[in-house]
């Protein structure tokens, strides 16, 4: 079996060229490989939606083009009015978090200083009560010389 094949070569109106590849043996289709002219690999390549319009003149006076500025203007107006709403939004979460801090933080501080008064008033309690109560064995006993004859 052997193989030949045909390519022919032709210039696209982008600049690009396009090479078609046939398999004679092997009855294959044809196959478009895109191959740039230029050896430096030419400009950026242009997505078909963009290539129609970067030639056509846009007539203003138009009311296709009057609604299309139209609806763009209501678009951006909305978008701007939703980003300044999410600030403002944001600016007020933010104030209500300081305000919530400040409680949490006078909380913090009145806690601590009951916590002081109490720890001094169970620390003297202690030290008082062990004053007062005497370790087992070194109980003193009176006895009554009365009746230590009997």
């Amino acid at each position: 079996m052997s193989k030949t094949s045909q390519q022919n070569t032709t210039t696209d109106v982008s600049g690009v060229s396009v090479i078609h590849t046939q398999a004679h043996s092997s009855g294959l289709q044809q196959v478009p490989q895109l191959v740039p002219i230029s050896p430096g690999g030419g400009g950026k390549a242009v997505p078909p939606s963009k290539q129609g319009k970067k030639n056509s003149f846009v007539d203003r006076n138009s009311d296709e083009y009057r609604q299309r500025r139209e609806r763009n203007n209501m678009a951006v107006k909305k978008s701007r009015l939703k980003s300044k709403q999410k600030a403002q939004d944001t600016l007020q979460r933010v104030n209500q978090l300081k305000e919530e801090n400040e409680r949490l933080e006078a909380k913090i501080k009145l806690l601590t200083k009951e916590l002081s008064v109490l720890k001094d008033l169970f620390l003297e309690h202690a030290h008082n009560f062990a004053d007062n109560v005497q370790p087992v064995g070194t109980e003193t006993t009176t006895t009554n010389p009365e009746n230590s004859g009997q």
